[in-house]
């Protein structure tokens, strides 16, 4: 059985080996299924897809569940829910200085444009595609387990449900509703774990009661998973650079700014500090629950990030700031953002674009928490309207209408007073405390955080957790580097799957 919990010398370099009689199984499985697998450059640049698959996806929904659709994994989607094709640039949006208060550019990428409606389903599928195109995992055999906060597992789900593969989708039971009535639609099986957004362990447990209660499971682990990093490394962060491309003219790139969760989007920065060897990379939390900034825990509320560990796959050497944001400012902020009362008072009493405001439900809660962090980040580091700072909306607020009506019950109608108190304290009274500008051994502390999870609790070599800091270069560069082999595998993939 192979798992995510692979020995040392097969998760430095993401295992390319192949097992040539499941390899034969799911080769058939794809032939009687129609599934032709993008490769990552076709990620990068959908229109290089193949023109039989293009003018099949104008007459399909975005989240429908057709092989076609995982040529809509990519930035570039027309912001359409049905008949979209792709657009040159990614979809993304710049945030004026009327809504965040500071005078640096704050352009985020949207991740509402994805299948599922968050760009989780590109890490579900950067963690698939290597053992699926060598035969280490077998849709006809294996049961896909999707360990997870929330959307990775709906993105692991969908991918499943395209396969005809079963899957088994692992979740906190605290997280929104809207998550698990769709996960119920698609999922083979829904696990609903103790705790809230935070309680990370309670999934690892019941990953390891699968493993050794089932012989068929194959565990798809965001968390250590280095196809989630690559997918984010190659993929965002050549979107990244695309905007960058459209929007920097004479303006100067500062840094990136991403709440960690499984520290997958957080990877787009390696790629950025090579295009950019001066930006910096911040990593963020909630300030309840603050492991990076203070070696801390707890519970919050910012669904998808910050999970009282340090993921395997956080390339912590290479960040810069910690900044942790109070998860009261974007729970509230959702209401100013999406309820009328909000919206009337941002356009008729700020003067912020209405067009603009029109768009602010494509930001759901931790892409709020996302600009929070790139405001303190501005603010921090007294940026002017020359520099630009990027960020990332995982998903949109159609995964939180729930949250939305929660906060009516329990507060009462949005009103104009609680908008102007949300945007002068929430927004513009933003400050820089809870926050940190690493030096090499703030660094290198949070790095040996790994130890207690990875090590001790999930049984990983501690040999391994020495060659991420100290082979740096060959470490991080040999994951980065299998970008080519990959895509050369998908293509004698779907060459023997003969559908093209």
């Amino acid at each position: 059985m192979m798992s995510a919990f692979r020995a040392a010398e097969e998760t430095v370099m993401i295992d390319l080996t192949k097992n040539k009689e499941q390899l034969q199984r799911t080769i058939q499985r794809c032939r009687e299924r129609s599934i032709v697998i993008p490769t990552f450059e076709q990620m990068k640049h959908p229109e290089s897809s193949p023109d039989a698959i293009k003018e099949k996806l104008r007459d399909i929904g975005l989240w429908d569940i057709t092989p076609e659709n995982l040529f809509r994994i990519t930035w570039k989607n027309e912001p359409v829910e049905r008949g979209g094709l792709f657009r040159t640039t990614p979809n993304y949006i710049e945030l004026p200085r009327e809504l965040t208060g500071v005078d640096a550019r704050v352009i985020t990428l949207i991740g509402k444009w994805f299948p599922t409606g968050a760009h989780k389903v590109g890490a579900a599928f950067g963690c698939l595609v290597p053992p699926l195109v060598t035969g280490q995992f077998d849709p006809t055999r294996h049961k896909a387990v999707w360990p997870s906060t929330g959307n990775y597992c709906r993105g692991g789900a969908y991918d499943s449900k395209l396969l005809a593969c079963e899957s088994i989708a692992i979740l906190p039971e605290e997280m929104s509703k809207e998550r698990f009535e769709w996960l119920r639609t698609v999922a083979s099986e829904v696990i609903a774990t103790p705790g809230c957004e935070s309680n990370v362990k309670e999934i690892y447990d019941k990953v390891w009661e699968l493993r050794r209660t089932r012989d068929d499971v194959f565990i798809f682990n965001q968390f250590a998973e280095f196809g989630n990093y690559l997918f984010h490394y190659d993929v965002t962060g050549n979107a990244m650079k695309d905007v960058l491309e459209k929007e920097l003219g004479n303006d100067n790139y500062h840094g990136l700014c991403l709440t960690t969760g499984s520290a997958g989007t957080i990877a787009s920065g390696d790629f950025m500090k090579q295009q950019f060897p001066m930006s910096k990379i911040a990593a963020g939390e909630a300030v309840q629950c603050p492991t990076l900034w203070l070696n801390g825990y707890g519970g919050h509320r910012i669904e998808g990030i910050g999970d009282k560990h340090v993921p395997w796959i956080h390339n912590v050497k290479n960040t810069d700031l910690v900044i942790a944001i109070d998860d009261n400012d974007p729970m509230n902020l959702i209401r100013l953002f999406n309820e009328p009362a909000g919206q009337k008072y941002l356009v008729d009493d700020i003067g912020v674009d209405e067009s603009l405001v029109a768009q602010l439900h494509l930001l759901g809660i931790s892409s709020i928490a996302n600009i929070l962090m790139s405001v303190k980040y501005a603010k921090y580091f007294e940026l002017s309207s020359n520099d630009v700072v990027l960020t990332v909306a995982t998903d949109s607020m159609e995964m939180y209408q729930s949250r939305l009506a929660e906060a009516t019950a329990a507060h009462g109608k949005y009103s104009r007073e609680d908008a102007i108190r949300d945007y002068h304290s929430r927004l513009l009274g933003q400050r820089t405390d809870a926050m940190v500008e690493l030096t090499y051994y703030d660094r290198k502390r949070i790095h040996h955080l790994k130890y207690f999870t990875w090590i001790e609790q999930q049984g990983f070599e501690v040999e391994e957790l020495d060659r991420q800091w100290y082979d740096y270069d060959g470490y991080w560069g040999s994951i980065q580097r299998s970008i080519p082999k990959i895509d050369e595998l998908i293509l004698e993939f779907n060459e023997h799957v003969g559908l093209l």
